[in-house]
């Protein structure tokens, strides 16, 4: 059986190992920089954290769990679901925590990867599977003088929970997905809270619930209804979808909704102008609130548009000349999204160092192999985010595909699988032609690079890229003995 090294303990690397453990695959190990695993769910834990897909949704297939809370689970149901999961399938015994990989290496000569942790530790197996997601580094903003900053500063992804809010001045720079949860959580807290905000977003009224115990009875006694539920919300994200590229007249009944949402909860006429997005809908992450705007109009709450100069001991300059003064500042400014797998130096066949083939923008065939670079797969690698549905079931798809491809290294020993370079060059021309055809061309965004490639999306339904990634083609790849 092949040896294998999963890099992550999120949703990808766990969903991973389930896979390859259920069509008997057990010589992995998991390897997670942290102490724990949960990903984007353990390292999030700001006031509000939430997710914006339904949970019958946002959770494996097979493993069903009829008794969430509500309709959007908040942050701690999500991370327990995930030990839940790692739990039933006794995942712990093959995760190494405080594991920070910090290279790997092909050899051509064995056919074998050797991996580096930041202890020094050198690990040699057959595969290396990546599965460190797309948003696991926070990105600071480039603003002079962040570091001049007098009082208490820190990330939304690295809330510092120690920081008393009530009755401060706060200042929150960013208006992302992150920003209009924690928000509407901190407003009745504070004294003043100054939202600088670059752009407008798209907001969307949340159709949450709580779930009953009758609800919950009904999942667990009826047969069928988990999956029925599942499928159902599934399918409202996948006609959604078709509206980025095959019927725009979707997307323009999705904004609609979005702008009556505004006008329904922002009176006055000033505040909604400032709140009014000047890009297409879909250009950037669509976003999920009910309390957000209303947040907004309370009278310890002012709206900045304009643009920030430097930060100083006393607070937030904007390019007026204005001092905004602050005892704390919260950065809502996302991550990172377009560096994908940095900083680890990954060097494969011929020495080529994945960094390097990169320099133009992440690519990979399916988002998942990469040519030069033999047995190494990505899980939610390059092009494989959504703009509309569940990147679970996405992160499925992958775990199947690299399932399969660890079966067919399994039925030849001694050989190892890599991409052709013209099939993934055609793949990615194709891709990058229907991607040009998307909103996500019409505004900047953590999607694209700084030349504008596109590197984070999938311009279509999840279906269609099950469809694309139901089994290995040998044709697509070489087969190449060691030596």
């Amino acid at each position: 059986m092949p040896s294998i090294v999963i890099i992550g303990a999120g949703f990808g690397g766990l969903g991973m190992a389930v896979e390859l453990q259920r069509n008997g695959f057990r010589e992995f190990t998991i390897l997670e920089r942290a102490a724990d695993l949960g990903g984007v769910w353990r390292e999030n834990t700001y006031p509000g954290a939430a997710c914006d897909v339904p949970s019958p949704l946002y959770s494996y297939s097979h493993e069903p769990k009829p008794k969430w809370r509500q309709r959007y689970s908040e942050r701690e149901d999500i991370y327990a679901y995930a030990r839940g999961v790692a739990e039933r399938h006794g995942l712990f015994e093959h995760i190494e925590f405080g594991a920070e990989v910090s290279a790997a290496e092909f050899d051509e000569s064995t056919g074998k990867w050797t991996v580096l942790t930041s202890d020094g530790v050198a690990r040699t197996v057959d595969v290396v599977i990546s599965a460190v997601g797309q948003l696991s580094r926070p990105a600071m903003p480039d603003i002079p003088g962040v570091g001049a900053f007098g009082g208490e500063s820190f990330h939304s992804a690295q809330w510092d929970h120690k920081v008393d809010l009530a009755g401060k001045r706060v200042a929150c720079i960013g208006t992302g997905a992150s920003a209009i949860q924690f928000i509407p959580e901190i407003q009745p807290q504070v004294a003043e809270l100054t939202l600088f905000q670059r752009t407008a977003a798209w907001v969307l009224p949340k159709f949450d619930t709580d779930y009953k115990p009758v609800h919950q009875r009904v999942l667990i006694e009826m047969p069928g209804m988990p999956s029925a539920e599942r499928f159902s919300w599934w399918a409202i994200g996948e006609f959604v979808a078709l509206g980025l590229v095959e019927f725009p007249g979707i997307i323009r009944l999705v904004s609609g909704m979005a702008q009556r949402h505004l006008e329904e909860q922002v009176t006055d006429p000033q505040l909604r102008a400032e709140l009014t997005p000047d890009y297409p809908i879909g250009c950037k992450r669509g976003l999920f609130s009910n309390d957000y705007f209303p947040a907004l109009t309370q009278p310890n709450v002012s709206l900045e548009t304009t643009g920030i100069s430097e930060i100083v001991a006393e607070g937030v300059r904007t390019t007026d000349g204005v001092v905004h003064p602050a005892d704390v500042i919260i950065y809502g400014t996302g991550f990172k999204g377009t560096e994908f797998l940095w900083p680890m130096k990954i060097r494969g066949r011929g020495g080529r160092i994945l960094s390097d083939a990169w320099e133009g923008g992440a690519h990979a065939y399916l988002g998942i192999t990469v040519p030069e670079f033999p047995n190494l797969f990505l899980v939610y690698g390059p092009n494989t985010n959504l703009g509309v549905g569940s990147i679970i079931y996405m992160l499925e798809s992958q775990a199947r595909y690299i399932r399969h491809a660890v079966q067919v290294l399994a039925e030849r020993p001694g050989q190892y699988l890599e991409v052709k370079a013209d099939i993934e060059r055609e793949y990615n021309d194709a891709l990058q032609e229907r991607l040009s055809r998307t909103p996500w061309n019409f505004c900047s965004s953590w999607y694209r690079t700084a030349s504008g490639r596109i590197t984070n999306n999938w311009p279509g339904t999840t279906r269609s890229y099950r469809r694309r990634t139901r089994r290995v083609k040998l044709s697509d790849y070489r087969l190449t003995g060691a030596g």
